[in-house]
């Protein structure tokens, strides 16, 4: 367990909708045992309605409303941040026989994580590497190999383009390592969240792997570790864990994320 990291978190979102359109929002901190979180506020503007449910795997809340045209949101809270940190090298996989029910469908090619068509090229390019050394491997060879360019993504772009474009942006680095990870047998999913030092500051995404019984961080981008990101929610992929879901064409006209140590 690493020394308590605590964040300030302010976030800003001002969206118009060209129709009346259901959202679900899903910017809070999870209130989770790693993560304790103090001083939450969310204001919204008015909306036609209001409920909250519970995030995947149970992490965080997401937040249906029903918006006529304009949306704004504001959050504000400040998490302190403990969670189990580790060197991955030294962490055996699970054997797949003995993983619990809960990660069995981490091990699943999904929307943006194509793992099934991963498997030769990590048999090749990985081989004699196992558990948390292949995921460090995996990890690193990203790292080297991708350009953290904004814009040459989009919201479509899953693992296989991703592969070939060498280039994109953290969701891109996740879906990658988390492709990579399952193809090596390794449960891996998606996390979102706040972290500090992110460039441009926005929204952040790793990958989680479930490896020697207990769930970890890998950010192939090198900009947040486990012991400094506040985790809003985990899924498959970023299906899952999008900030805000929308079911008609809108404009954003403002979105603001600032994530400072205090």
């Amino acid at each position: 367990m690493t020394a308590p990291v605590r964040l300030a978190i302010e976030t800003e979102l001002d969206y118009t909708f060209e129709a009346r359109t259901a959202v679900l929002l899903q910017i809070e901190a999870a209130m989770i045992p790693e993560q304790r979180v103090d001083g939450a506020h969310i204001a919204i503007s008015p909306v036609q309605h209001f409920a909250r449910i519970p995030g995947h795997d149970d992490i965080g809340d997401r937040i249906w409303l029903d918006v006529e045209d304009r949306l704004t949101v504001s959050y504000r809270s400040e998490v302190t941040v403990q969670r189990l940190v580790t060197d991955l090298s030294g962490l055996a996989a699970t054997p797949t026989h003995l993983l619990p029910a809960e990660t069995v469908d981490y091990l699943m090619p999904s929307r943006y994580c194509q793992a099934d068509h991963f498997e030769h090229i990590v048999e090749s390019e990985f081989a004699g590497l196992a558990g948390g050394a292949a995921v460090e491997a995996m990890r690193d060879w990203i790292a080297t190999h991708f350009s953290y360019v904004p814009g040459v993504s989009t919201s479509n772009t899953g693992a296989l383009e991703s592969y070939v474009l060498r280039q994109g942006v953290c969701r891109d680095y996740a879906h990658m390592l988390i492709t990579l990870a399952r193809a090596a047998g390794v449960p891996a999913r998606f996390v979102s969240g706040y972290a500090p030092g992110v460039t441009p500051p926005d929204f952040h995404a790793v990958a989680e792997v479930f490896l020697d019984g207990a769930w970890y961080m890998a950010d192939a981008t090198g900009m947040a570790t486990g012991a400094d990101m506040a985790k809003i929610g985990v899924g498959r992929d970023a299906a899952d864990t999008s900030f805000l879901t929308h079911y008609a064409a809108c404009a954003l006209n403002r979105q603001e994320v600032i994530v400072t140590r205090i």
